[in-house]
């Protein structure tokens, strides 16, 4: 059950590291105002946005790394075979 409260820990530390200038980017682009709560908001729904598109893109990068993990595994298995 440690590994996965550290693991949380350090993608929480993460996500603020993301967030902190992802918010002066947004801010100084777009010239929101901090003080208003719909320039909050506007923030939040693009930092959301950015990160299902982020998760998009690493689950297609998981799923690559599978894919050519087991075709290399088999014929990693195969060349083995034809050694023995």
């Amino acid at each position: 059950m440690g590994k996965n409260i550290d693991l949380v820990q350090i993608l929480a530390l993460v996500l603020i590291g993301m967030f902190i200038p992802f918010v002066g980017s947004i801010a100084l682009t777009y010239g929101l105002d901090f003080t208003d709560l719909n320039g909050w908001l506007k923030i939040g729904s693009t930092f959301g946005y950015f990160l299902l598109i982020f998760a998009v893109e690493l689950g297609l990068v998981i799923l690559y790394f599978t894919i050519s993990n087991k075709i290399a595994s088999k014929k990693i298995d195969k060349h083995k075979s034809k050694k023995e």
